[in-house]
């Protein structure tokens, strides 16, 4: 498809019997898939940078090592996520269904929240590109141990706690910008990508990479492309299909009475 050009396909009953005759999909998320379990995107009109663009700099991995207050704030944000308290949406259950019916190749998330695993998908298909809030990482022994422990800490007065095994600086083990992506499930995640022959990406911005990337990597190989996403994103122009509708209809709609595949 040639840049600008609008995709032939935009309905969901279409892009149904797609995934119904699909051998091996690929799933990319981004943040807009949890949103209906309360955790705010960042990039959309209600988005947590687009209200506080100066909340992006706690996402920085040189100003959070440089500075001790964003650190502080850090925590305080840490100890308020909602994901603590968030529960799986329909969009998270219907992929759990598609794991079921023996179509996933694999699920890559841009999200720290673990809402696919708590809603039944297998944590070996669940590929975390940006890591996960619910662990500590020490940035100098690399030491990984649970947040929960390190948020006590928190509670009991430690404003910046530190490695108790080095004293190195402590951060949730997300992937923050400047930080290296784990480079094994960024190749596991181009490979589960490259041997598919359907990319749903559902509720990303694409504009973050290598996730973003990953839907060249579909085109290249001549997968369809699907993009789930109620804002107009950078690599529409590869989509055979854009879904605008509500994630949260609009997936278990994708998914409604697959019939299982032999395994």
């Amino acid at each position: 498809m040639l840049d600008g050009e609008v995709p032939a396909v935009s309905d969901v009953a279409t892009v149904a019997g797609w995934v119904r005759d699909a051998s091996a999909v690929t799933v990319l998320t981004g943040a807009g898939i949890s949103t209906d379990s309360g955790i705010p995107d960042f990039r959309g009109p209600q988005g947590v940078w687009t209200v506080n663009p100066g909340a992006q700099r706690i996402s920085d991995i040189r100003v959070y090592v440089a500075d001790p207050q964003v650190r502080r704030q850090a925590w305080r944000n840490r100890r308020q996520h909602p994901a603590w308290s968030a529960q799986p949406n329909a969009a998270h259950r219907a992929l759990v269904a598609l794991e079921r019916s023996g179509r996933l190749r694999a699920l890559v998330t841009q999200n720290i929240d673990e809402l696919h695993q708590r809603a039944g998908n297998d944590p070996a298909v669940v590929l975390e590109l940006h890591g996960t809030l619910f662990w500590v990482s020490c940035l100098s022994c690399s030491d990984r141990t649970p947040m929960a422990d390190a948020l006590a800490r928190v509670d009991a007065g430690e404003e910046d706690p530190h490695c108790l095994r080095c004293g190195g600086l402590l951060k949730s083990a997300t992937v923050s910008f400047g930080q290296p992506l784990d480079q094994a499930v960024l190749a596991a995640a181009v490979t589960a990508v490259a041997e598919c022959d359907l990319l749903l990406a559902v509720g990303s911005s694409l504009t973050v990479q290598p996730a973003a990337g990953l839907v060249t990597v579909a085109a290249d190989v001549g997968a369809r492309v699907v993009i789930v996403n109620a804002e107009p994103t950078p690599y529409d122009h590869l989509a055979a299909a854009l879904i605008r509708e509500p994630i949260g209809t609009a997936l278990p709609a994708l998914v409604a009475d697959l019939p299982e595949r032999a395994r």
